[in-house]
């Protein structure tokens, strides 16, 4: 046998995942990791991007126009849930916290953890149509960054 047709078989036989592993550049050592994987940090991602479909479905279809929105048992689950969430952000901060890892995701899921009531309450609170719209964009806009800091690539301390 020739060693072009060995060389054939070996690579047909061969498992493709071990040819593209080998193309990846090895992890740096002491390289930032991502979190998003990690089941506490999917999940938030997971309710986040659902509640953000939500808010973005009301402002569409103008369901949040009528005055009695926020009192109804719609926004009131939403509202159930959006603690929850907070409540869930809050223990991502603190693990990062214990970890000691990722400053900048640590504070942020802080952030969010603490401005979630308050945009609830600016919905709720809302005196006009107008000011319940800016309210939920506001509120989307918190709830889409949740999503989006999780998910970006983690970057090295600066």
């Amino acid at each position: 046998m020739s060693c072009g047709v060995a060389l054939a078989v070996s690579l047909l036989l061969s498992d493709p995942a071990v040819a593209a592993a080998a193309a990846v550049p090895p992890v740096e050592a002491g390289a930032p990791v991502s979190v998003a994987g990690e089941p506490l940090f999917a999940d938030i991602v997971a309710r986040s991007g659902q509640l953000h479909g939500l808010v973005r479905g009301w402002m569409a279809d103008g369901a949040a126009e009528s005055d009695g929105f926020a009192a109804g048992p719609e926004f009131t689950a939403f509202r159930a849930r959006a603690v929850e969430l907070a409540a869930l952000d809050m223990q991502g901060h603190l693990v990062l916290k214990e970890r000691g890892t990722d400053g900048d995701l640590k504070c942020i899921l802080r952030g969010i953890a603490e401005d979630m009531p308050k945009r609830l309450e600016a919905v709720e609170t809302a005196g006009s149509a107008t000011e319940r719209r800016v309210a939920l964009d506001e509120l989307a806009y918190l709830l889409n960054d949740n999503v989006e800091v999780i998910t970006a690539p983690p970057q090295p301390p600066v």
